[in-house]
């Protein structure tokens, strides 16, 4: 699972011009599933994005996590991080996970993130989603499950 992590002063979802999901202080992430990724994928990159250390402390050094500083966490799927860009003009998606798969396994991501973390939000699996977000820093890390 790649998981594309936004440092965000706030964030949020639209889907059809109705806001679905929003977060003040916090991190927006970017979810692809890839084609063999299982649970243990999404575990693993679940600590990562609560224990990742992006936040300044009072030194202003990133050294406190989402779960230290008790932010938000907005999921969002977004199939396209897991494309195959090396070759051509046009990306190739053989390397994501089949949709159901991929619906299976950020549902899965999101119910462990809820039950490890208290500020959940999410966007809609295969729906034309808006995200719009203020990147804080700007600080942006890949992170792999």
């Amino acid at each position: 699972m790649i998981g594309l992590i936004q440092r965000v002063r706030h964030a949020s979802v639209e889907v059809d011009g109705d806001q679905i999901a929003a977060i003040e202080r916090g991190l927006l992430v970017l979810v692809a599933v890839q084609r063999g990724d299982e649970s243990k994928h999404a575990d693993r990159l679940l600590e990562r994005l609560l224990g990742y250390r992006v936040f300044p402390d009072a030194q202003d050094r990133m050294n406190l996590s989402l779960r230290e500083i008790g932010g938000g966490l907005l999921l969002v799927p977004q199939f396209t991080l897991a494309a195959d860009t090396r070759k051509g003009t046009r990306a190739s998606f053989t390397t994501a996970a089949p949709p159901a798969d991929g619906a299976r396994l950020f549902d899965y991501l999101v119910a462990r993130a809820r039950e490890a973390h208290p500020l959940v939000e999410t966007g809609r699996f295969g729906a034309d989603m808006q995200v719009s977000l203020t990147n804080d820093g700007p600080v942006t890390f890949w992170l792999e499950g």
